[in-house]
């Protein structure tokens, strides 16, 4: 397990009702999520650097009573990541809120400095405005208005998991923080994860799981020679085409209740061969594999190593590394809750969906149920990513109606 830097838990387990001590000017302006967004975008936090993001972020939870704890691992390559666990409340249910505030790097094609953001036509453009510091800012500003809106109180805890690594290799965030967290018996009974998952506008899909990952390398050695001598040479290229035939010819499923049909592509192919005139000692290819829940990475590698020794031989050299399995929340009360707070506000029903790439839901979902819902995500890791205010000011709505029926009131 990571390395970890965190100060020990003071929640006192009984659950009872909690009326937060919180600066009233501080609630107040972050009841519209952009002045905390833009902060928030301010700061240059590629992973795995923080640029101070997370302090921006917990001295407004600060603000609104909150207790944030920093939590400091060290992935695999000895990076210490800086990430976030904040808690308002003591009792159940426990409601989490997670995400990230690393970022892509920028990129080229900008139209403006991509960590300075622009306010535009009511749009606001920058790095992380749709993924997800403008999501996180929503978030917050959606507690302001639930603790605004019950100021006797209430039962039960909101919390708020951060990240500092998920666009980076995600070992020293999500994943070692849950672990923590399990171990303090803090683990949340529900979660929602702000990733941009609408599509084309506010409130289309919700994503109740992932497709599972697993990508590939496969290395064929032969040996060189002249091509005006082929018989005294081992060319291992038309092994490796016929390898890669059999993988592009492979139709892994028809796809399943919930999931569309695997998919395996073929992404690389080279023998480094600057000439015509020589036979390669070598040739090698990349694919990559996207699975729905028929399917296992132990099923998978199983199969290719088969084939590859099928079609290889021995001289072969196969490299397998998955992010997760597919994974799948069953609907139930959390769906049906979120839904109708998208309903409710949008007037759609959102479709459960399970496409993209992969996400820290897929540790989230070993703990407790997960669904993901944020910002519209058309502009996402390309230059002028942006995020509309009137999608901002509904996602805040939807998410402060979610608070609204998990975290039940006190009665007065």
């Amino acid at each position: 397990m990571p390395d970890l830097v965190a100060p020990a838990f003071d929640f006192e387990p009984a659950a009872r009702s909690v009326s937060a001590e919180r600066a009233p000017d501080v609630a107040a302006a972050l009841h519209d999520p952009l002045e905390l967004a833009k902060a928030l975008m301010r700061c240059p936090s590629v992973t795995p650097r923080d640029a101070d993001a997370l302090g921006v972020l917990m001295r407004a939870l600060g603000g609104l009573g909150f207790k944030c704890h920093e939590l400091h691992f060290r992935g695999a390559d000895g990076t210490q990541i800086r990430n976030l666990y904040a808690r308002l409340g003591e009792g159940r249910p426990r409601v989490c809120f997670a995400g990230h505030t690393d970022v892509v790097p920028a990129g080229q094609g900008w139209s403006f400095a991509p960590f300075t953001p622009v306010l535009r036509d009511r749009v606001l453009y920058g790095r992380g405005a749709c993924d997800m510091k403008g999501a996180i800012a929503c978030f917050v500003a959606a507690v302001a208005r639930f603790l605004a809106a019950h100021p006797h109180g209430f039962f039960g805890s909101i919390s708020m998991l951060i990240a500092g690594d998920e666009e980076g290799d995600a070992t020293a965030g999500t994943e070692p923080m849950l672990a923590w967290l399990a171990e303090q018996n803090e683990i949340p009974e529900v979660c929602i994860v702000g990733e941009p998952t609408c599509r084309a506008q506010l409130g289309d899909i919700v994503k109740i799981g992932r497709r599972g990952q697993l990508s590939g390398s496969v290395k064929v050695r032969g040996r060189s020679g002249h091509t005006a001598y082929p018989e005294l040479a081992d060319n291992p290229v038309p092994r490796l085409l016929h390898f890669l035939e059999q993988l592009d010819m492979a139709r892994l499923d028809q796809g399943s209740p919930h999931f569309p049909s695997s998919t395996l592509t073929i992404t690389s192919i080279d023998v480094g061969n600057p000439v015509t005139n020589m036979i390669p000692a070598t040739a090698s290819a990349s694919f990559d594999i996207r699975y729905n829940d028929h399917h296992t990475r132990q099923s998978l590698e199983a199969w290719l190593r088969s084939l590859a020794s099928a079609h290889l031989g021995p001289h072969h050299v196969l490299e397998l590394c998955g992010t997760g399995d597919a994974f799948i929340t069953t609907p139930c009360a959390l769906t049906e809750t979120v839904c109708a707070a998208v309903t409710e506000h949008t007037g759609l029903y959102p479709r459960l969906d399970t496409s993209g790439g992969t996400s820290d839901a897929r540790f989230i979902r070993r703990y407790c149920p997960v669904v993901e819902f944020g910002l519209v995500g058309a502009t996402m890791h390309q230059a002028d990513e942006r995020a509309s205010l009137a999608d901002m000011s509904l996602l805040t709505c939807i998410y402060h109606s979610v608070l609204d029926r998990m975290v039940a009131a006190e009665a007065h």
